[in-house]
């Protein structure tokens, strides 16, 4: 019959099974990632406030911030490139903070 060892009935137990776990697994993962956006802040630094949108393109501030005065930023872009390779911020966001880190 092609089924497996059971029949039909124990193969649409298993498959409800697989779903729930994939459920289950998908959900930790979801909480867990939120958990570390709110420890480090990365809502704040890429998503703008409520109300707010992205400025026009005419009306961007160009970038004065001075890089940091001690040049220690490499354990900030290390924390970066972890949530970038996460999938926590897209690499838009992470070129972004980089050069702003830099001073570019």
């Amino acid at each position: 019959m092609g089924l497996g060892e059971g029949g039909l009935l124990a193969n649409r137990a298993a498959m409800r099974m697989r779903t729930r776990q994939q459920y289950r697994t998908m959900s930790r993962m979801q909480r867990r990632r939120s958990a570390m956006q709110e420890k480090m802040g990365v809502r704040q630094d890429f998503q703008p406030a409520e109300g707010e949108g992205p400025p026009p393109a005419e009306e961007a501030p160009a970038q004065t911030a001075p890089p940091p005065a001690t040049g220690d930023y490499t354990e900030e872009l290390e924390k970066l490139a972890k949530l970038r390779d996460e999938g926590v911020i897209t690499p838009e966001d992470f070129e972004a903070k980089k050069k702003q880190l830099l001073g570019l």
